[in-house]
């Protein structure tokens, strides 16, 4: 069980360096391949519009509301003309942040508390 152990840590340590080195560009050629990013989305733009994200949507500011839709009617519009945009024009993983899952998750958070609430 010991020995069992120790080679546990040891793969565990390799694995972590190897993260380390191989885990930016492994995130980054994935990132690239799911393709929303060549038509200039964020990974919070391709949100299903459920009660939840609509309801986020109402409370986030109305200028990042108007970014979001704008970046959305673009990759509409190149979608029709299946084209994307030129390569320095694609959202960067470093520059992509979630900007609407957070508030979310705190709206979820929030009617799963008002739920249990009204159970007692």
């Amino acid at each position: 069980m010991f020995r069992l152990r120790q080679q546990f840590m040891a793969i565990r340590r390799y694995s972590d360096q190897a993260n380390k080195i191989i885990g930016p560009t492994w995130k980054e050629f994935w990132y690239n391949k799911a393709g929303f990013n060549q038509l200039g989305l964020m990974r919070d733009d391709c949100l299903h519009e459920t009660p939840a994200v609509k309801e986020a949507l109402r409370r986030l500011d109305p200028d990042i509301v108007d970014e979001r839709n704008f970046r959305i009617v673009r990759a509409g519009y190149l979608t029709l003309q299946k084209d994307v945009l030129p390569k320095e024009q694609w959202t960067k993983l470093k520059d992509d942040h979630l900007y609407l899952t957070p508030i979310v998750e705190e709206v979820e958070r929030e009617w799963a508390e008002k739920a249990e609430w009204e159970k007692n």
